[in-house]
């Protein structure tokens, strides 16, 4: 039963704990719309997209006025459109350009889906979509992409992060009078899951039914509020009180998911537990790790720390809700993440100790701001090493660092927004290209044979 107690919990949350849904993002399966003729196809998509999500943003408005719940991003997803660009031919920019007008027609923050699945090599279209990446991003405002290069089952497609590493490169080079963010926009995956909510790694896998509505919940600022209650807690008693305060989250996001499902008409999918964080003061995950005890997250112990904090969420997370699913965790953006950004600046937090937390959160590298003369090879060097991770922990890794052109390191990316704004970390500059020349795929790891 609900108490008054519960009630004014959630409200405190709220209003200054930075307690908000961060997305609500509607599946939608083009697969019906693949057609011969590119567009044909377009046409088809537009009306499809326009036809399901045309109440997407107005339902979550609505949600927000009569439960008093933010709900921040009202977001779409859509097959991976390399699927598309198979059957039709063509150049894929047209379908970048069809699902801007649908994001601008709807309303929606943004729109995922520009993406390939390669983990076990190139099937019709996906070249073809991947070397458009960096135009189609610069084309557009709202649309994200993502190209999956490695998973625990295929192991490492080499070729795909060589290519990768050129057009991370491409992409923020075409966007360097927007702060190249391009860059921003693209993600790429070791083990990327099909019901992502959050951007820009959300697709809408070929296993997902026809139309699904998927949350994303975020919590840094309720958790490190409640950590500070209690300085004296052990650790193991401070992972007890992450998980109960996981639950209470995970709990609004099941009934926003519940309430928009129903509204809409379509299935529930999924409630991705992650604690996103943003730019906001007291919204942050260091933050968190510096009330449990660090001094600076990125000195010695973040790792464990870590560990600690994601697990305890996907405890907590998972019992609140009928199905849990996304990435589900702790994310580590640096430029959306005001504790990583202060972390950053001052040298406490270099991209070999985020590699080492990635081990053990919910992502990758993500948001990280680097020098603008990297090199391709560098950026795919940085790519293998995390898919690596990924593949060999059986767990979902990605890669978001934006090469700010023109600038070095001590200089600034400003994005605005919930993107935030990131310092040019230092990058380890000795060449992996011989490497990363080679091609070939690194194969799966043994424990991949499950059957």
């Amino acid at each position: 039963m609900i108490n008054t107690y519960d009630i004014l919990e959630t409200i405190r949350m709220i209003q200054d704990e930075c307690l908000d849904i961060r997305t609500t993002t509607m599946g939608i399966s083009l697969i019906d719309c693949a057609d011969s003729d590119i567009n044909k196809s377009c046409q088809k998509i537009y009306d499809k997209i326009c036809k399901k999500a045309e109440k997407l943003v107005k339902t979550g408005e609505d949600i927000e006025k009569e439960y008093g719940i933010p709900i921040i991003n009202k977001r779409v997803s859509v097959t991976p459109i390399s699927i598309l660009a198979g059957v039709s031919g063509g150049d894929p920019v047209k379908y970048a350009l069809t699902l801007e007008k649908a994001a601008n027609t709807i309303g929606v923050n943004f729109i995922g889906g520009y993406s390939a699945l390669v983990q076990k090599g190139f099937a019709a279209g996906d070249l073809e979509l991947i070397n458009s990446i960096p135009e189609a991003l610069a084309s557009t405002e709202h649309l994200c992409s993502s190209v999956n290069i490695g998973s625990t089952k295929a192991g490492i497609n080499m070729d795909a992060v060589r290519i990768m590493g050129q057009k991370v490169k491409q992409a923020a080079e075409l966007t360097k009078d927007n702060d190249c963010i391009g860059a921003g926009k693209l993600v790429v995956f070791c083990n990327a899951p099909e019901d992502n909510p959050f951007m820009a790694g959300a697709f809408h896998g070929v296993s997902e039914p026809d139309c699904v509505i998927n949350v994303g919940v975020s919590g840094p600022g309720v958790v490190r509020a409640t950590v500070a209650k209690y300085p004296d807690y052990s650790i193991n008693e401070i992972a007890e009180l992450i998980k109960k305060t996981a639950f209470k989250v995970t709990r609004m996001g099941q009934l926003v998911g519940t309430v928009a499902s129903e509204r809409l008409g379509v299935p529930f999918g999924i409630v991705d537990l992650s604690l996103a964080p943003t730019p906001a003061v007291g919204d942050s995950v260091a933050h968190i790790l510096e009330e449990i005890g660090l001094e600076k997250c990125g000195c010695a112990g973040t790792t464990a720390c870590l560990a600690m904090l994601n697990d305890a969420v996907k405890k907590g997370g998972v019992m609140a809700s009928s199905s849990v699913g996304g990435l589900s965790g702790a994310f580590i953006p640096v430029s959306e993440d005001a504790g990583m950004i202060d972390a950053a600046r001052c040298g406490a937090l270099t991209i070999e100790k985020l590699e080492a937390m990635t081990a053990v959160c919910s992502v990758g590298l993500d948001m990280i701001v680097i020098p603008g003369d990297t090199s391709a090879e560098v950026i795919s060097g940085i790519i293998a090493d995390e898919a690596a991770i990924g593949m060999v922990n059986n767990k979902t890794t990605a890669v978001r660092v934006i090469p700010a052109i023109g600038k070095s390191i001590g200089d600034e990316l400003e994005f605005g927004g919930l993107l935030g704004s990131g310092p040019v970390m230092r990058v380890n500059t000795s060449s992996p290209a011989k490497f990363i020349s080679r091609g070939g795929k690194i194969p799966a790891p043994l424990h991949s044979l499950k059957n």
